[in-house]
């Protein structure tokens, strides 16, 4: 098990690891905690009560966080003619078709935070479907990655927008700020995403939904939060 540095230490003492904070308390203690000299991620960690080996418990869906993420996104579109002059001047990253799609099955990858489709594209997207699925970066109706307006997608999810979908442990893993934003600005965001994470909640799902709730800076102390 990897030591700690004194410095973490010394701040996680600040935080009773029995305790279950209200999430504006928790906000404030996760920066106070943040042991890094940089700007550093203030991260929501939900564990659900689903079953993520069954395709109807699957968790996923889309938000706009109101303070942005601190983080500009790089975006890739899949999509042809005017669709793809359109994403190139919202600002994509990667913008191809087929060609796109053969890049990324030679290089089992991809060199971006989201991808997005135009519909026709999906058929073809099949035959990366296992490289872009685990890494979450499958484009999907349900988080809008699918749509035939990719520009607007692109600029949406350049800023604040996020999409999200559980892992293969049925967690959730999501960036709300940084260090260097207000508390008020990070528990906006962090509202905004728990709400978005209640409101696609499969309605297979019995027992409880949100198990638990952390937040954390980046290398920084777990802080429980009320679910």
């Amino acid at each position: 098990m990897a030591k700690h540095s004194k410095r973490f230490r010394e701040v996680a003492k600040q935080v009773e690891a029995t305790k279950v904070y209200p999430l504006a308390e928790a906000v404030a203690l996760a920066k106070q905690t943040a042991t890094t000299k940089f700007s550093g991620s203030i991260e929501l960690h939900v564990r659900l009560g689903i079953d993520p080996k069954k395709a109807d418990q699957l968790v996923r869906g889309s938000v706009t966080l109101p303070n942005g993420t601190g983080k500009q996104k790089r975006v890739a579109v899949f999509a042809t003619g005017p669709a793809a002059t359109a994403a190139e001047k919202a600002g994509a990253a990667l913008v191809g078709g087929e060609e796109l799609i053969a890049e990324v099955a030679k290089k089992n990858g991809i060199d971006a935070d989201v991808v997005v489709a135009t519909p026709d594209m999906m058929k073809f997207l099949s035959k990366v479907a296992k490289i872009l699925g685990p890494r979450g970066l499958m484009p999907n109706p349900k988080n809008e990655t699918v749509t035939p307006d990719v520009a607007k997608a692109v600029k949406e999810l350049s800023g604040g927008k996020v999409t999200f979908r559980n892992d293969e442990s049925g967690n959730l893993h999501q960036a709300v700020g940084k260090t260097t934003f207000t508390d008020e600005q990070i528990l906006q965001n962090a509202m905004a995403f728990l709400e978005a994470v209640k409101r696609v909640k499969p309605a297979t799902v019995k027992g409880t939904y949100l198990v638990s709730i952390t937040l954390t800076s980046t290398m920084g102390p777990g802080i429980k939060v009320q679910a």
